[in-house]
């Protein structure tokens, strides 16, 4: 049996390395690291003839071992350990189910920063010491001036004050601070100071929530009574918060967050985008702080000195209630009693990159081991959800009513098709969204025009010889870019500049075709030459907190319209916004994903949802060339039972999630016939060693087919269950020899198909 505490005659512990190893290794402790050693903590060991980093995961060990051949490890990095007992379960369990190395999953639940080794931010002070005579004082005044002047200034104050500010202000060097510390007139000490992210957040708008706190609505007092009996029944169990937008799921979070702390237990808040932290975390300080709950923020947007702040003042107990984004769910929260996932069907929670986990599923199972209540929230929650409802796995709470008796916005429907022939030319904005868009202008109210692709034309192609400018290495057009004349592509960075002429055949006639939020705002800035109009994309954003600005700008009514991609698109609350516009509603219903009407019908919902926040209606333009297409339709109606119903019936015809699990296989290399050709051997495999296990479907070209000089093929496995399937394929895949010039992935439960 594994020992759960540390015997100091043997000293002996298992470590996990974060360098690649993917089993543990024995190490003695060192008398001198045997006080703080703890399970979970973050050693340094020898490894290779090398110093590397590792996770204490056990106490003892079964591994035979000769005595005296164990190797010590050197030091513990951090004084609190990087791994609670829960997030060493959780971490074994995202290993198997990701099918992800222990170094990935490891380097994903701990911060860089604390890996490095950071240490807390400290600053010094200074305060009188001892009292000099009167003759010594005289001395220091004919000898040492300036030491006379600080110990002067020094013995007047009440309390310490901190050196460099001191020394700055009287224009005094350190030597002469040091003189008298060493003479005893002075004394320093080193005080930490925590950074914390957002501390402006908790600013006058957000302190009328404590002072005039909302009355909930009958539907809010269900959905927050619900959630209370969950809590004091202190077991695991999952509820989906099913609230239209604007119906105050944030309220009902709150009010589930201030029962927690108030028992002394920790809590986590997810949201889908960073964008949406400072909103969120303002609110929560807002409603806590009064309380002395230590609220904290998580996100990799942070500087490596706030996340080593948040991590530690987590670690050691100090705060009890962390908001961030998807990387949050790892955060080494005390007594986890409450996990809130945000926006809960947002493919945001899903990350891309190894360990490829899905933080609102990992936040289900960290729940299970804490048993704790987790709720999912949502206006249009996902098929998942809503089939674990079904089955009576999750409870759900419904608010289908808008706070304060709102109504949700009146959505018009622009077929693109008639307004190209009725008018003069093909504008992207029609002229029911710029008349509009004038109106609410005219009448100081706010805009936001949404569409989701960044950029200033989709391509640049010519009408002669049919020459699209596509990128090199990836199997895309490149996308011009007005603000410098360039074309880039978005997936490998790659980027020229523009073409003035078709390299081809020389024609002049060379055009940009496609839209672009850069060209949208060019558009509308016509539109409305005297308004203050801002663009929020992937490629405005590279400055940090620029996206914060922007949106306490358009909160306090300096920007009029604001333009966008998916980060405006869900979430936000700004009261005076009126109007929203979808300029092109149906771009994400024509991709090659069995989400791709789910996805549809969730952009249009929520984007709407932005409209109508306050007290004056809202109203929605929903520009499409494809008006009578069942999302676009359900969603103009506000019909998620009707959508809900016609979507799940054609998944279970097909037998696609949710009715069954898929993993994604995909390989890739400079070659596409030596890539076949391992596909077509491992394939072999399958047939032999997971027969009636799983349903196998491809090879075929993956819908981006080259990224970087690499061809991508893919397989799609469909299994009742991933877990049941998923070890078995990983040890087959660890046996299967492979040309190293031929990369796979396997990709459980993929949100992202492309």
């Amino acid at each position: 049996m594994p020992k759960n505490k540390l015997n100091h005659d043997t000293a002996v512990v298992e470590v996990i390395a974060l360098s690649g190893f993917d089993k543990a290794l024995a190490y003695a402790v060192p008398p001198t690291c045997q006080a703080t050693l703890q399970l979970g903590s973050l050693v340094r060991i020898p490894l290779r003839r090398r110093s590397e980093l590792g996770v204490v995961l056990r106490f003892g060990t079964d591994q035979v071992v000769p005595p005296g051949k164990l190797k010590m490890l050197f030091e513990v990095v951090q004084p609190y350990p990087v791994l609670t007992p829960d997030l060493m379960e959780l971490y074994r369990w995202a290993q198997k189910y990701y099918a992800a190395t222990p170094e990935a999953i490891l380097e994903t639940m701990i911060p860089a920063a604390i890996r490095k080794g950071m240490k807390p931010k400290t600053r010094r002070y200074i305060s009188k010491g001892k009292a000099p005579t009167v003759e010594e004082l005289e001395t220091l005044e004919k000898r040492a001036p300036k030491q006379a002047a600080i110990l002067k200034f020094i013995r007047q104050q009440v309390k310490p004050l901190p050196r460099a500010d001191i020394l700055k202000a009287m224009k005094i060097s350190a030597s002469a601070c040091d003189s008298l510390v060493a003479k005893g007139y002075l004394h320093e000490t080193d005080t930490e100071e925590e950074r914390v992210a957002y501390e402006d957040e908790l600013g006058d708008q957000e302190s009328v929530v404590v002072e005039t706190r909302p009355v909930l609505t009958e539907e809010q007092d269900a959905a927050v009574r619900a959630i209370h009996d969950a809590i004091t029944a202190d077991v695991f169990s999952v509820r989906l918060l099913h609230g239209v937008t604007g119906s105050g799921k944030t309220e009902v979070y709150l009010n589930a967050i201030e029962k927690i702390v108030a028992e002394g237990g920790g809590v986590i808040f997810l949201v889908p985008e960073v964008a949406l932290a400072p909103q969120t975390v303002g609110r929560v300080r807002a409603r806590l702080e009064a309380r002395g709950v230590h609220t904290v923020v998580w996100h990799s947007h942070l500087s490596e000195g706030e996340r080593y702040d948040a991590w530690k003042a987590l670690a050691s107990g100090e705060a009890h209630v962390v908001v961030g984004a998807r990387s949050a769910v790892f955060a080494p929260v005390q007594n986890l009693k409450l996990m809130i996932v945000d926006e809960e069907h947002e493919p945001s929670y899903k990350q891309e990159e190894s360990p490829r986990y899905n933080g609102r599923d990992v936040a289900v199972f960290r729940a299970h081991l804490n048993k704790s209540v987790c709720v999912l929230g949502s206006a249009t929650p996902s098929l998942e959800s809503l089939y674990n409802v079904e089955r009576g796995k999750y409870a759900v709470d419904r608010i289908l009513k808008r706070v304060d008796h709102r109504q949700l916005p009146k959505i018009h429907l622009v077929d693109m098709r008639r307004e190209a022939l009725q008018g003069k030319g093909a504008s992207p904005i029609s002229r029911t969204l710029a008349n509009k868009l004038v109106d609410r202008f005219e009448k100081k109210e706010q805009s936001i025009l949404f569409l989701n692709r960044r950029g200033f034309s989709t391509s640049i192609l010519c009408p002669d010889c049919g020459y699209v400018a596509s990128c090199k290495h990836c199997s895309i057009p490149m996308t011009f870019h007005r603000t410098d004349g360039k074309l880039r592509c978005h997936l490998c960075g790659e980027q020229r500049e523009a073409p003035l002429k078709c390299p081809e055949c020389q024609s002049i006639n060379i055009r940009k075709k496609g839209l672009g939020t850069q060209k949208i705002e060019d558009i509308v800035q016509k539109i409305l030459p005297r308004a203050k109009i801002v663009r929020m994309d992937a490629d405005s954003m590279s400055k940090k907190n620029l996206y914060r600005k922007i949106l306490n700008d358009f909160r306090i009514g300096k920007i009029d319209l604001l333009v966008g991609t998916q980060m405006i698109a869900k979430g936000l609350d700004f009261p005076n916004v009126t109007l929203v516009g979808l300029v092109d509603a149906d771009k994400s219903l024509h991709v090659e994903d069995f989400r791709a009407a789910e996805r549809t019908f969730q952009l249009i919902v929520q984007v709407s949802g932005r409209s109508g926040r306050g007290d004056r209606a809202g109203e929605v333009v929903i520009q499409t060339s494809t008006p009578h297409a069942p999302p676009i339709q359900f969603a103009r109606k506000s019909d998620f039972d009707g959508f809900q119903l016609e979507e799940l019936e054609q998944r279970r015809e097909f037998n696609y999630p949710p009715f069954r699990h898929l993993i994604r296989h995909l390989f890739r290399g400079r070659n596409p016939d030596k890539v076949n050709f391992y596909i077509e051997q491992w394939l072999k495999v399958l047939d032999q060693e997971m027969e009636g296990q799983l349903e196998v479907r491809g090879p075929a070209p993956a819908p981006i087919e080259k990224i970087r000089d690499e061809y991508r093929f893919q397989l799609w496995y469909f299994a009742p269950s991933a877990s049941r399937v998923i070890g078995k394929l990983v040890a087959l895949r660890q046996q299967f020899k492979m040309d190293k010039e031929v990369i796979d992935l396997i990709d459980v439960d993929p949100m992202n198909m492309s």
